[in-house]
């Protein structure tokens, strides 16, 4: 019964499970304090990708770290001198990096894309020439979806600059033709009176007339600037070209186009 008591109270048999239950506590508390410190983010997770990719890799780096530091107790505790494996961990870690620098390089691409926030899922990019929607960002790739379907898959360290077109709103330039005899007031009175209806289109942010722009050989053009989120400017043009052509054939304005007189010899 001594011996059995002796070995409960030895150092090397209560103390492993101390050190495991501070890492274990440490790891409970250190994730409570980063969600109270989140909590608010929490509110709407998942319209931030980067901010929550941030707080996954942080709460997974925190519990290895607890990790490495327990093991390593334990082993002192057991007379193994720890201070070699650390060595002998970084001779292994500078072999692993260089067995595998590449993968390394789009990890830290990776990390430095979410810190800087170039982009997020979501966001239409061009990278090395491929135009598309983010639909993944991982430590060490970018998957982008063209508008025809292909999808890329892009080592985070294989480019250097990226394009993105949603950090701001972009402008569609409306050129619009009409005949030389058009009333511009009256012209820009049937373009204000679609002005409510173009706003409710999807992504319409700005509807503004800009004014007559050039006098071209057989017609006035006339410019009509509309503010819209990126990328959607294709859809939104087709949809006020066939207001604007609507409202024109109820007022009578006029679009010019070619037409080609034929004269028969008899």
């Amino acid at each position: 019964m001594e011996k059995f008591v002796d070995i409960i109270t030895s150092e090397k048999v209560y103390l492993p499970i101390v050190y495991i239950l501070i890492g274990v506590a440490l790891n409970i508390i250190l994730g409570k304090v980063v969600d109270k410190i989140t909590a608010k983010h929490k509110n709407s997770s998942g319209k931030d990708k980067r901010k929550d990719t941030i707080i996954n890799l942080g709460k997974s780096i925190c519990k290895y770290l607890i990790l490495i530091f327990v093991v390593l107790g334990i082993l002192n505790l057991y007379g193994v001198d720890t201070t070699s494996i650390i060595a002998s961990l970084g001779v292994f870690a500078a072999v692993i990096g260089l067995a595998f620098q590449d993968i390394l390089k789009d990890f830290l691409a990776g990390v430095s894309i979410i810190f800087d926030n170039k982009y997020a899922v979501g966001d239409t990019v061009s990278i090395n020439g491929f135009i598309g929607t983010v639909v993944s960002l991982g430590l060490r790739t970018t998957k982008i979806r063209s508008s025809s379907g292909e999808i890329k898959c892009i080592g985070n360290s294989s480019f250097s600059e990226v394009i993105n077109y949603n950090l701001a709103d972009t402008d569609l330039f409306l050129k619009l033709n009409v005949a030389y005899d058009t009333d511009i007031d009256k012209l820009e009175k049937v373009l204000l009176d679609i002005k409510d209806d173009v706003l409710k289109i999807e992504n319409v942010k700005e509807y503004s007339l800009l004014g007559v722009d050039e006098l071209a050989a057989s017609s006035i053009v006339y410019m009509v600037d509309i503010k819209c989120k990126a990328m959607s400017e294709y859809a939104i043009k087709r949809k006020v070209l066939r207001m604007i052509k609507d409202k024109f054939d109820v007022e009578g304005i006029k679009i010019p186009f070619t037409t080609v007189d034929v004269n028969v010899r008899k």
